[in-house]
């Protein structure tokens, strides 16, 4: 079974409920005081001469539904158990308890449950003497041949139009042809990575490592059809392609839609993906990324078009109160800001220097071959990168050492400063950019290349914020260069291979990744930066 923040199943609803009511800031939420499995969230206060707008379904899709009462939008959720449709008193309450002399309109998702619960409640209200009327969302388009398609996350774009039109004052059947339109219109399509987790039930691997499925409903059933898996733009090429087909002639608003498992990282490629599709020429408006209308925590996503008309599309540009809408945007290019020329410098005129040059490509050379050592112990106390990271900034400098001033010892220090900072990721590509463009520096003002390279290191330390013993390349760095004062290499060395090897026996860390990784895991281990020092001081030295 899966871990989850859960306290028992049967009660994640209703916290669920108290979580958001709690979160509101004590103004625009209530429930309604009602017996046990009637859970209706409405606006509080109630507005006054307007249309009711009320939806809802099974729980697990939040933040739909009653995320999205509030001003503008919804006047009341209906929430049911996870995946299950409100029961029909807990409907009839809702409608009792927001319908006034303007009556009210319901937004059902073509499922049987919700059909038959809100329908039999919509019923029992007219004879009770209220105003309803009831619109039903069936934007699925995974089957076309399908007489009773699912409603999806085009349900969204009815509750916004909706509740715009009850805002502006409109009556119950303009409000209700306008909903009816926006649900004639919507297309929705989506497709999954893996399954979601019901809360209680045990773990459910129904989609193979190498497969999506495609044509999905919200309630965790199976897709209308397997496909392989693929990168990213052919995936949503999948649903731009039917969506193309389906979705009638002119502009387009787009709802890119996740489905509850999907990181903000691939939310934002996810859009890029369909607004640089060939459906992206009819986008006018977008809606998200975001995920609005859910199914717990599935990996998946779905994408919905609503051809505009001018109604429409002030209808979706309105402001509302509830904060999980994704306000609707113009479609637009991205824009491009020229980035300024850097000034010239010394490090533009390349000279040669024949011994540095071979010192150079020495160390380069060494630090490539030693990438999978230091990777190998990177892997024991931090994320395993160090020697690919120390291997990028080698090879970059080796590649441009044609375009170095080697014969000029400030600005070589200071252009491979300058290409660190650009090729070398990482925080130690960043504190070795410090180290040599402040040597360069030192170098400039007179220091001798020993006291140039302290200079850097002492740069190093203060905006770094490591200190010998704090279990970094300082341990091996600064002995190192201390040594080296009279030029000696091979004492340079040593001093580095033993500030290196004391590393190991230090059980904690004062700085760096390291800091967060128990006792257990550093002690025996060397600090892989330390020990790149080490190696390249032991190479240069040999020379």
């Amino acid at each position: 079974m899966a871990k989850q923040f859960v306290n028992a199943p049967e009660a994640l609803v209703d916290e669920a409920i108290e979580g958001l009511l709690r979160g509101s800031g004590g103004t625009g939420l209530a429930r309604l005081n009602a017996p046990e499995g009637i859970r209706v969230v409405l606006r509080d206060p109630l507005p006054e001469g307007e249309v009711a707008v009320l939806s809802g379904g099974g729980s697990g899709h939040e933040p739909a539904h009653a995320g999205f009462v509030g001003d503008g939008m919804l006047t009341a959720a209906i929430c049911g158990d996870i995946f299950a449709s409100p029961p029909v008193e807990a409907v009839l309450a809702g409608i009792r308890a927001v319908t006034g002399p303007q009556g009210c309109l319901l937004i059902v998702k073509n499922y049987t449950g919700d059909r038959l619960n809100f329908g039999l409640a919509a019923e029992r209200a007219r004879s009770e003497g209220l105003k309803v009327e009831m619109v039903i969302v069936a934007d699925d388009i995974a089957l076309p041949d399908n007489e009773q398609p699912r409603g999806l996350a085009g349900t969204l774009f009815v509750h916004k139009v909706a509740g715009w039109a009850a805002r502006e004052g409109k009556p119950l059947d303009e409000v209700a042809d306008l909903a009816r339109r926006t649900a004639d219109g919507v297309r929705s399509i989506g497709l999954a990575l893996a399954a979601c987790t019901v809360p209680g039930a045990s773990d459910e691997i129904r989609i193979a490592a190498d497969e999506v499925e495609l044509g999905l409903g919200i309630h965790g059933e199976p897709g209308a059809e397997t496909v392989g898996m693929e990168r990213l733009d052919g995936l949503v090429r999948h649903l731009t392609e039917r969506l193309s087909k389906t979705a009638g002639d002119g502009e387009l608003a787009l709802l890119v839609n996740t489905l509850g498992g999907v990181s903000s990282l691939e939310e934002l490629a996810l859009a890029r993906a369909a607004l640089t599709s060939h459906l992206a020429e009819r986008v006018a408006l977008v809606v998200g990324p975001a995920p609005a209308m859910t199914s717990l925590d599935m990996r998946g996503v779905s994408l919905t078009v609503l051809p505009l008309q001018s109604d429409l599309r002030t209808a979706l540009m309105a402001p509302v109160g509830p904060r999980a809408w994704p306000t609707a945007r113009e479609m637009a290019a991205p824009r491009l800001v020229e980035m300024p020329d850097a000034p010239e410098t010394a490090a533009d005129t390349p000279s040669d220097h024949p011994e540095r040059r071979a010192l150079i490509e020495a160390a380069c050379t060494a630090i490539e071959e030693m990438a999978p050592d230091l990777d190998a112990l990177d892997a024991k106390v931090g994320d395993g990168d160090t020697g690919v990271t120390f291997a990028a900034g080698a090879r970059d400098i080796a590649g441009r050492l044609d375009k170095l001033p080697l014969d000029d010892l400030p600005a070589l220090f200071s252009a491979i400063g300058r290409a660190l900072s650009a090729r070398a990721g990482g925080s130690s590509g960043v504190l070795l950019s410090i180290l040599f463009s402040a040597a360069g520096q030192a170098a400039a003002d007179g220091a001798s290349t020993a006291d140039a390279l302290m200079h850097g290191v002492s740069r190093m330390k203060d905006l770094g914020g490591a200190n010998r013993g704090d279990r970094t390349m300082i341990d091996a760095l600064e002995p190192a260069l201390d040594a080296l004062a009279d030029g000696d290499l091979e004492r340079a060395s040593a001093a580095a291979r033993k500030g290196a090897d004391e590393t190991a026996g230090m059980a904690r860390a004062g700085a760096g990744r390291s800091a967060y990784v128990p006792e257990s895991d550093l002690k025996g281990t060397k600090d892989p930066g330390a020990e790149a020092v080490a190696r390249l001081f032991e190479v240069l030295a040999k020379r």
